[in-house]
């Protein structure tokens, strides 16, 4: 399922749930540069057709890069 950032911007794909707090995502899309990214499942808004997150793009990509 794809995951959006609040603004609209597409940020990746779920791989799964790890554990029960973070969605994992898929390194295979091109969004993830090759590598496995996780985020807190408190930041999904709502689920439909995609998983709409409450950070925005720039948020998730600075998360990234503290989380190494």
């Amino acid at each position: 399922m794809e995951v959006r950032s609040s603004d609209g911007l597409h940020v990746g794909t779920v791989d799964h749930m790890e554990g029960d707090t973070l969605i994992k995502l898929t390194r295979s899309d091109p969004a993830a540069h090759g590598r496995h990214h996780l985020l807190p499942l408190a930041w999904v808004e709502r689920v439909d057709e995609h998983v709409h997150l409450t950070a925005t793009a720039a948020d998730v990509r600075g998360y990234w890069e503290d989380a190494g």
